[in-house]
């Protein structure tokens, strides 16, 4: 066990008494907390800020997200989260994404959250990836003696323990609270023909062709740059035989009639826009990375375009918190999904299933749609670090992507995943990985573009 060398010599220092609690390693804070089976909110985060005028510290409880507008209002300055690299050089000598919440230790000022004064013992990051640090009250706020007081978070909506939910009791509670939208006749029609082993390129087109504006967008994918075909392409038929192949026609067919199920605006790092760029690039790296990870391309296509279905989900049923959800992740970019989810869903009885996370939710729709196996899997887990278990190498796939699009800004969320790790477990190399990079770089003009085509 260790603690960041600034943070051990200042509590040291101080003389500041604390216990040092080791978890198994973790790739991100939210990991830990988990990993250390202690409830939620015994926990606190360091939300480091910045404007032209430096960094400020500000600290709060594990299940409360920042108000903007309050930290405005105690400060008179427009501060705005530091961007993960920003983060890496300030706290150098910790791991990334642990930066401890005592910024004296680092020579920043510091704003608390006053609810925190009155926890009875704090957990927080100490820095590692493998060690949490315990303070109790009067040693929180001996480490916080400088720090400027106020109201500053959202507060957390949930700190009642309760059991956790099994994603079957989610299954039935869902079915039984709402009312989920079915899978969309045409997207249906097109899941029954591709489960027809016999089934005819002119089949794909004809069911294709009865919807005009699936078949424009059909067209406009098969005559964009991503293929460089040097004919001419004129019916769906074509675009099967001749560039796309039936796999990929029918799955892009297949996500964009599904995506008709939900209502979800358009605007935001979580709007019907972001999806469909999301989407498209992950499904783009899951496909080229397929063959090299002993899988089924066409498979790895639809798990990487379907992964984030459960979001969709969540915009339809509830827009006013999808418009929350939306807005603390414009204001909070490097927290987790899973964090922030649990801030806006963890308080009512009727939706605390949501607070599984919307990759839970994507995969019990999927279920329920009767969509392959390993796309439900990837949709299920996608939010689980170090899954092992059944379809793993289309779960980490999409892991995979993830982490490799999140330093281009495209995705719902921007912690640090551990790429060489996931990598690894998929058995590509670091030559693999960049020549991944490199094909992301080549085709991202044709996919934003193709990506604005599908949400307008």
């Amino acid at each position: 066990m260790a603690l960041a060398a600034r943070l051990e010599r200042f509590l040291t220092g101080k003389g500041i008494a604390y216990r040092e609690l080791e978890i198994d390693q973790v790739l991100s804070f939210d990991a830990a907390v988990m990993a250390s089976g202690r409830p939620q909110d015994e926990f606190i985060r360091a939300t480091p800020l910045i404007d032209i005028n430096g960094v400020v510290m500000a600290v709060h409880g594990y299940n409360t997200s920042l108000d903007m507008d309050l930290v405005h209002k105690q400060t008179g300055r427009r501060l705005q989260p530091l961007t993960a690299r920003q983060s890496a050089r300030l706290f150098a000598d910790c791991d990334p994404g642990f930066q401890p919440p005592v910024g004296a230790a680092y020579d920043l000022p510091v704003l608390v959250d006053e609810d925190i004064l009155g926890y009875p013992r704090a957990l927080m990051c100490c820095g590692t990836d493998n060690t949490l640090l315990e303070l109790d009250r009067t040693s929180l706020a001996r480490a916080l003696a400088d720090a400027t007081q106020g109201h500053l978070a959202i507060r957390g909506q949930n700190n009642d323990e309760r059991d956790a939910l099994t994603l079957e009791e989610v299954a039935d509670k869902l079915q039984k609270l709402y009312r989920l939208p079915p899978m969309p006749a045409l997207a249906l029609r097109i899941l029954r023909l591709t489960a027809n082993s016999e089934a005819t390129a002119r089949e794909l087109g004809e069911l294709i062709e009865f919807d005009p504006s699936l078949t424009a967008q059909i067209m406009r994918y098969a005559r964009s740059a991503l293929f460089n075909y040097p004919g001419q392409i004129n019916s769906v038929q074509e675009a099967v035989t001749r560039v796309l192949g039936f796999d990929r026609v029918a799955h892009i067919a297949l996500g964009i009639a599904s995506v008709r199920a939900f209502e979800v605006p358009r605007q935001g790092m979580l709007g019907m826009d972001q999806f469909w760029r999301h989407s498209l690039y992950n499904a783009f790296v899951c496909q080229r990375m397929a063959p090299k990870c002993q899988s089924d391309k066409g498979l790895a296509y639809l798990c990487g375009l379907l992964h984030n279905f459960g979001l969709l989900l969540i915009g339809h049923l509830f827009p006013q918190e999808f418009d929350e959800l939306n807005s603390l992740r414009e204001t909070n970019p490097d927290a987790s999904m899973h964090s922030l989810e649990q801030q806006v869903f963890g308080a009512s009885n009727d939706q605390q299933m949501l607070a599984v996370g919307h990759g839970a939710i994507g995969g019990i729709l999927h279920r329920l749609w009767e969509l392959p196996d390993p796309v439900v899997k990837a949709a299920g887990m996608h939010q689980h670090d170090g899954y092992h278990g059944e379809h793993e190498r289309y779960v980490l796939m999409v892991q995979l992507a993830n982490g490799l699009l999140k330093d281009r800004g495209i995705g719902d969320e921007f912690n640090p995943d551990d790429v060489a790790s996931l990598a690894s477990s998929l058995g590509l190399s670091d030559g693999d990985v960049a020549r991944l990079n490199e094909e992301i770089d080549s085709v991202s003009g044709e996919l934003d573009a193709l990506a604005l085509s599908l949400s307008s």
